[in-house]
C-alpha cells in the first residue's frame, strides 16, 4: 500500500515539473509578444513507457507470481519545439525595416568573443545604418548580402525591392542573402531571436519577398496564451493536492503502524 502511495507521490511531482516547463514556455512567449520576429514556442508531453505490474508472493494464487495489468509511471517533456507561421505585418516607413513575406531567414554575421565571427539566422526585420553605411540588427550584427557585409552610401536615398535587391539613388549595390532550410529540426534558437544550424542542417533556397518599411511581429496568440496559463497553473495546483493528499496517508499510516507497535 504503501509502495503505491509512493509511486503516487512520484507522478504527482513528474506531472508538476512538466506543467512547470510547460508554464515557463508560456511565460516567456508573453514576454516577447511584442518583439519583432519571434516565433512561438511549444511543449510536447510524452508519458514513461507504460510498466507491467505484477502481484507476487500472493497465496491465493499458490504463491505464483501473476500479471495484474499495465501501470504508468507520469509524464515528461517530449520536446520543445517552434511555430515557424507567419507574423503579421505593421507597416513603419523606416527604410531598413524589411518584413519577411513567406519561408526563409535574414543571414547575419556575428561577432564572437574570441574575436572571430560566426553565421546565424533571424526574422527580426529592424536593422539600421552605421555611421560607416554598413546595415546592422540592434545587437550590432552585420546583415549579409551577395558580396558580405552589406554597406550602403550614408547619404542615398536606399530602395530594396521584394527580391532583395538594394539601389542606392536608382543604382544597383547588393542583394540581401536570403536562407533557408529543408528541415527546421536542425535549426535552433540562440537567444529569443537568433537561430543557428546544428549538424545536419541542409540550406535550400528562400521562397520569399522582401516588404521594406515594414516589420513582421511576433506570431503570439496573447489570449490563447493566457488561456494556457490559466489551463497550466490549474493542473499544477491539481499536482500539488494530490501530493498533499498522499503525503497525508502516508502520515496516518505511519502514525498507524507506530501505535501497532
Amino acid at each position: 500500500m504503501r509502495g503505491k502511495m509512493v509511486r503516487g507521490l512520484y507522478t504527482a511531482y513528474t506531472g508538476m515539473v512538466n506543467e512547470q516547463k510547460r508554464l515557463d514556455v508560456i511565460s516567456n512567449n508573453l514576454a516577447n509578444s511584442a518583439t519583432v520576429g519571434y516565433k512561438t514556442e511549444r511543449v510536447a508531453n510524452q508519458a514513461f513507457d507504460d510498466v507491467l505490474t505484477v502481484k507476487i508472493r500472493d497465496n491465493s494464487t499458490g504463491y505464483c507470481n501473476q500479471a495484474i495489468g499495465d501501470m504508468s509511471l507520469g509524464v515528461k517533456i517530449g520536446e520543445t519545439y517552434t511555430d515557424y507561421s507567419q507574423g503579421a505585418f505593421v507597416e513603419t516607413g523606416n527604410t531598413f525595416d524589411l518584413a519577411i513575406d513567406g519561408q526563409g531567414f535574414f543571414t547575419l554575421r556575428c561577432p564572437t568573443k574570441d574575436g572571430n565571427s560566426v553565421t546565424r539566422y533571424t526574422r527580426n526585420s529592424c536593422f539600421k545604418m552605421t555611421q560607416d553605411g554598413y546595415v546592422v540588427d540592434v545587437n550590432g550584427n552585420h546583415l549579409q548580402g551577395s558580396s558580405g557585409d552589406i554597406q550602403v552610401p550614408v547619404d542615398a536615398t536606399i530602395t530594396i525591392d521584394s527580391a532583395g535587391a538594394i539601389y542606392a539613388n536608382g543604382e544597383y549595390v547588393d542583394t540581401l542573402t536570403m536562407t533557408d532550410f529543408e528541415d527546421y529540426d536542425y535549426i535552433e534558437k540562440y537567444g529569443d531571436n537568433l537561430y543557428q544550424v546544428v549538424d545536419g542542417a541542409t540550406e535550400k533556397a528562400a521562397t520569399c519577398y522582401i516588404n521594406q518599411g515594414y516589420t513582421e511581429q511576433s506570431n503570439v496568440n496573447v489570449v490563447s496564451e493566457m488561456v494556457d496559463m490559466i489551463t497550466v497553473t490549474r493542473a499544477y495546483e491539481a499536482g500539488q493536492k494530490v501530493m498533499q493528499t498522499v503525503d497525508g496517508m502516508l502520515d496516518a499510516s505511519c502514525n498507524s503502524i507506530g501505535r501497532i507497535f
